[in-house]
């Protein structure tokens, strides 16, 4: 069984509680990823091409 399928199944298993509470950490470790890699991007310069257009 993949890494993913444990935690497909672990997940599936949660009570509604576990379930919201593990929404919750979720988006926020989803949003603390995206917001390391925007800055990693920034600060590459990968994003000015954008910022040129947007001005």
């Amino acid at each position: 069984m993949s890494n993913l399928q444990e935690i497909e199944s672990a997940v599936s298993q949660l009570t509604k509680e576990e379930l919201a509470a593990f929404r919750v950490w979720f988006a926020e470790f989803d949003a603390e990823i995206w917001d390391r890699q925007f800055e990693e991007d920034v600060a590459a310069g990968r994003l000015d091409g954008l910022a040129k257009q947007a001005l």
